[in-house]
């Protein structure tokens, strides 16, 4: 139209999309780190917070209060270019003890037992002020307690930013970010998966109303609701597209997890938002699930 912009013509038969999206190879990789809060509504600033760790070897929770954000990321960079972050000690050297009030704890292998964390009441903190903030609330850094295990393992350690309410701020208690330190120096950000709402592993006693609503709503506003005893059918299959298989592909940059094997190969777009597909990645391998099916059979 004299736009310049171009335009791909297709046969009206043609069904598997003519481009090819990038398969991202994956890499299992064990971590040993678990860090939940189990009460974020009763989490703030003058109360404390309480954190549930669940960790496969013996670990050192240290929780940091009132870290400062421009420390904690040139941190982060220096565990990749200077000296590896796989100590609390190390950690502290980066941080230049740019930080209010530090607490830490000895997590026994798989022990699920809650820790509470609290400013002291001589700190007189009440807020960390307005946003945007040159200090994050809380760190929780985990790291292994036992040299051994920090040769065994490719991740070292985890540092996950948590928002706690404030006088000044009183968006809810979460992890605002969490990142996995490897030993041979370079760091991930973790990054939750969106699920369809008919995932076989989320059933009406996992989730809650609100969460089952907001679900609904999403699924209403692409088209796929089904009724409700349909929706949480136990034998119910993922794929939001063919409803007959399990979901296996992660959609990159948005992030939706709702295709399966079969279908992944026809779509350049993600059919929940619509975005452009740049990446994906399978959850398992084809191998992995045949073993899967062989070991229910």
């Amino acid at each position: 139209f004299g736009l310049g912009v171009p335009v791909i013509l297709r046969n009206s038969e043609e069904t598997e999309s003519s481009t090819r999206i990038l398969k991202k190879r994956m890499r299992q990789v064990k971590n040993p780190f678990g860090l939940e809060i189990p009460h974020p509504a009763t989490a703030s600033v003058t109360k404390g917070i309480a954190l549930t760790p669940d960790c496969l070897e013996d670990c050192i929770l240290t929780c940091y209060w009132g870290c400062s954000v421009q420390k904690l990321h040139e941190a982060l960079q220096k565990h990749v270019y200077c000296f590896r972050i796989k100590t609390p000690q190390a950690l502290e050297d980066a941080l230049y003890s740019e930080y209010l009030y530090r607490q830490q704890y000895f997590i026994k292998k798989n022990d699920k037992e809650e820790k509470y964390c609290q400013l002291p009441g001589d700190a007189q903190v009440v807020d960390f002020g307005p946003v945007p903030r040159s200090r994050y609330p809380l760190i929780a850094l985990l790291t292994l307690a036992d040299e051994e295990d920090r040769e065994i393992y490719d991740i070292i350690s985890m540092v996950a930013v948590i928002h706690i309410p404030d006088e000044s701020y009183r968006l809810s208690c979460r992890v605002l970010y969490q990142y996995l330190l490897l030993a041979q120096g370079q760091y991930h950000d973790l990054k939750q998966l969106f699920m369809s709402a008919n995932s076989t592993g989320l059933s009406s006693s996992d989730t809650s109303p609100a969460e089952r609503s907001t679900d609904r709503s999403l699924l209403e506003k692409a088209g796929l609701a089904e009724d409700e005893p349909e929706l949480h059918e136990e034998n119910s299959k993922d794929c939001v597209v063919c409803q007959n298989g399990p979901v296996n592909w992660v959609l990159l940059p948005c992030r939706h997890a709702c295709l399966c094997d079969g279908c992944i190969k026809y779509f350049q777009q993600c059919p929940m938002c619509r975005q452009f597909v740049q990446e994906s990645f399978p959850l398992c391998s084809k191998k992995e699930q045949d073993e899967d099916e062989s070991t229910h059979i």
